[in-house]
């Protein structure tokens, strides 16, 4: 099948012929004719599938008829994050080229003097974060009511982030007559309560099983210990072939200490994380898709809405505390048909973890066999600093010398001056006859020695740490 039998605008097509694409995939072929026709639409399809393009194409054509009106968009999109409207932002620019829709995104951590701008000219696409969108419609900036077409991206993704109560109090204020699509990688039951309240009579397209595996991608478990993950890291960005490449995190502060380590050993890494302001992860996101830097430490705000080309490896430093996030995170890569590699680093704890992902995905992960780590002997002398930072002195905090030290031969024995120090051993008493000491002789640990060398009868000795 080719794009030109689905029913698409002329112009539509040479814009898509132009972006190199000349055959649908999947999703597209069975949901672009039916959006075109006003079906209501639950699409499930894994990420990477083309889903964007799916509705993108067709609501171009469908709004290339009609005219816009102050404060009033003539369609919505909803996406969870900021990356993921942007993404869809970009397919809108890409495919619409040719029609004159204006768009306006909607998304938090910039100003809103530009967004309110665009909304009091009128807009055809309005594509937002529900929590800025709420938050502009209470300010009285926007109204709903004028909006035919709704679209929730990523639904599973809102229940993950806990936007489902804000797409409910949204889909209130728009016409009840309107045409909703939903799109979602998995079908839990409180998305499929949320389809069944606000679709009318949808047509259900899945292109593949919820969650299931993508054979384009190969995964792999890297056991390992909590103390050897940046070791085990980085030893598989040496013996792999590395074009690209995102290493996920559970947490912010993991990615933003795994992304510095990662540039101590001279790595081209930067970071994307939850606490950075839009400005900078746009920047950051630049950086990465022209090649400035080709290792992206990301927290899951990157796991859904990144489409770069060319990601070969996705590296999981840390198990994904939910499933479905692990089928998105690995979903960055093997993307359009291409291959793709997947590494998981796994400790002891992260048994339970593992488990719930190959259950949810019907596939047994396999134990990475090849790509041994280095001897120790060979570490690079960055990861020494990293393990024994310098104090200004020229002293390492375990003591031993600076820069201004003489190389030594392994095989002679330090001086009796540089030797580590061991705990004073109390001189040989010679032994007295037994008497009982005079009061007034025995003293405090200041006063002279009376010849006690433990603790004070009746008193606890404490030892502080130094």
């Amino acid at each position: 099948m080719k794009f030109a039998d689905l029913g698409l605008s002329d112009e539509l097509l040479r814009a898509v012929t132009e972006s190199g694409y000349d055959e649908p995939t999947p999703i597209q072929a069975g949901v672009i004719p039916s959006v075109l026709m006003m079906r209501d639409i639950i699409g499930i399809a894994q990420t990477g599938t083309g889903k964007t393009a799916s509705f993108v194409l067709p609501m171009i054509d469908i709004l290339a008829h009609g005219r816009t009106r102050a404060l009033m968009p003539r369609s919505l999109i909803l996406a969870p994050t900021r990356e993921l409207a942007a993404q869809v932002a970009e397919n809108f620019e890409k495919y619409g080229k040719y029609h004159k829709l204006s768009m306006a995104l909607l998304i938090g951590g910039v100003q809103m003097g530009d967004q309110v701008k665009a909304l009091e000219k009128g807009v055809d696409v309005l594509i937002a974060t529900p929590g800025r969108l709420m938050d502009l419609f209470e300010r009285g900036k926007i109204l709903l009511t004028g909006c035919n077409l709704l679209v929730i991206d990523e639904a599973d993704r809102m229940l993950d982030m806990g936007f489902i109560p804000d797409i409910e109090n949204i889909c209130t204020k728009l016409p009840a007559n309107r045409q909703t699509l939903l799109f979602s990688a998995t079908m839990p039951a409180p998305i499929k309560r949320l389809a069944d309240k606000f679709l009318s009579n949808p047509k259900t397209i899945e292109v593949a099983r919820p969650a299931s595996r993508n054979e384009n991608i190969e995964q792999f478990l890297v056991k390992t210990s909590e103390r050897g993950k940046k070791d085990a890291l980085r030893d598989l960005i040496e013996v792999e072939d590395i074009s690209t490449a995102i290493v996920f995190c559970n947490r912010k502060t993991t990615v933003r200490e795994l992304a510095k380590s990662l540039q101590r050993f001279g790595y081209k890494a930067g970071e994307i994380q939850g606490d950075m302001d839009q400005s900078s992860r746009t920047a950051e996101l630049d950086r990465f898709k022209k090649g400035i830097i080709n290792i992206l430490v990301a927290s899951d705000v990157a796991a859904r809405g990144l489409d770069v080309k060319g990601v070969s490896h996705v590296f999981n430093f840390d198990a994904p505390w939910h499933p479905d996030d692990y089928v998105h995170r690995i979903g960055r890569t093997g993307r359009a048909g291409a291959q793709g590699r997947a590494f998981t680093l796994v400790t002891p704890s992260d048994d339970e973890a593992i488990d719930s992902i190959q259950k949810l995905t019907g596939y047994t992960i396999p134990v990475h066999g090849g790509g041994a780590p280095k001897a120790q002997a060979a570490k690079p002398e960055a990861e020494a600093e990293e393990r024994e930072p310098r104090r200004a002195g020229g002293r390492s905090e375990r003591g031993g010398r600076g820069r201004g030290a003489a190389a030594r031969p392994a095989s002679e024995p330090k001086p009796a001056a540089e030797a580590r120090p061991e705990a004073p051993k109390p001189a040989p008493q010679k032994k007295a006859p037994v008497r009982k000491p005079a009061p007034a002789a025995r003293q405090n640990d200041d006063g002279p020695d009376d010849g006690w060398n433990g603790p004070m009868p009746g008193f606890l000795s404490v030892g502080f740490d130094s």
